[in-house]
């Protein structure tokens, strides 16, 4: 009796970018003599939005960034079953496009041309999705990665720094960061939220802004004071579309959530949640990734 063993599907990501013009960015692949939307495989240790931003980018010359998650497509291809996450996405940067070993050109369509010009018809069905879909600013929440135990601590709770996973974790965060365009960053003071945001203040050359409210023992003891922090970050963001990041701990997490209208979720050291916010502040979708290690 022969055995059919299960196989992984592929995973692959892509964005629907609009320009500020409402136009929506396709590209032809001289492969299969198509249109479609930029997507592509994810690589080994990477976040699918990472992969979405990555792939527009080498496909297109075009920076995005992510908005509100759109539909999963699958379908079967030579080497298995494939499964393609998308994202409404914006133009952050053009570059000069070159045509590439997979597209030899891009095209800036009006959504209901763009529409006519795709080639498939789920890809078809995540367009029309993006275009009814909400303009969003990204508030991220992130749990510090993993720390020392507190029975191996001798100081402070609050000066308890990360250990080495925690500092790779910190790291990769830095790509999931980018792909959402997080251009403020905060922090409870505690050494190991700041250091798990370090990596990508440093990449941004910018500082952690660090609160007090945030930590543990402000936090826990004043939940009240961490949701009106919370609420004054997310209206800030809003009103500036100036995605943020802030870090947290897992006691106080749960006030952070409730600012943002979340249902609370426990997530691992390392883990995030995005909260799409709309331009009433209002969540619209909810994102969660654990870490990559």
């Amino acid at each position: 009796m022969s055995v059919v063993r299960a196989t992984r599907s592929i995973e692959a990501a892509g964005a629907v970018t609009f320009r500020p013009d409402g136009n929506v960015l396709l590209v032809h692949r001289p492969t299969y003599d198509d249109w479609s939307l930029p997507k592509g495989k994810m690589e080994h240790d990477e976040y699918t939005a990472g992969t979405a931003v990555r792939e527009v980018a080498e496909e297109t010359a075009v920076r995005v960034r992510l908005g509100v998650p759109l539909r999963t497509i699958g379908y079967m291809t030579d080497r298995g079953a494939k499964r393609v996450h998308f994202w409404r996405g914006r133009v952050l940067r053009e570059d000069e496009f070159t045509v590439n070993s997979e597209i030899d050109e891009i095209a800036w369509l009006p959504p209901a041309a763009a529409l006519r010009q795709l080639s498939y018809a789920d890809e078809r069905h995540v367009l029309e999705e993006a275009i009814g879909a909400p303009e969003t600013t990204p508030f991220v929440i992130a749990r510090h990665g993993k720390a020392m135990e507190r029975k191996n601590w001798t100081g402070k709770d609050a000066a308890r720094p990360l250990t080495s996973r925690g500092r790779k974790q910190s790291a990769d965060l830095t790509t999931l960061l980018e792909a959402f365009d997080a251009q403020s960053i905060v922090s409870s003071s505690s050494v190991r939220c700041v250091q798990t945001l370090r990596p990508y203040a440093r990449l941004l050359r910018t500082e952690v802004e660090t609160w007090s409210v945030l930590s543990e023992e402000h936090g826990v003891e004043h939940p009240k004071d961490v949701r009106k922090l919370v609420h004054r970050l997310a209206a800030a963001a809003v009103r500036h579309d100036r995605p943020v990041v802030v870090c947290g701990h897992r006691p106080v997490l749960p006030s952070m959530f409730e600012a943002l209208g979340v249902e609370p979720q426990h997530i691992v050291p390392g883990a995030v949640a995005i909260a799409h916010l709309d331009g009433d502040g209002a969540l619209r979708a909810t994102e969660w990734y654990r870490p990559l290690r």
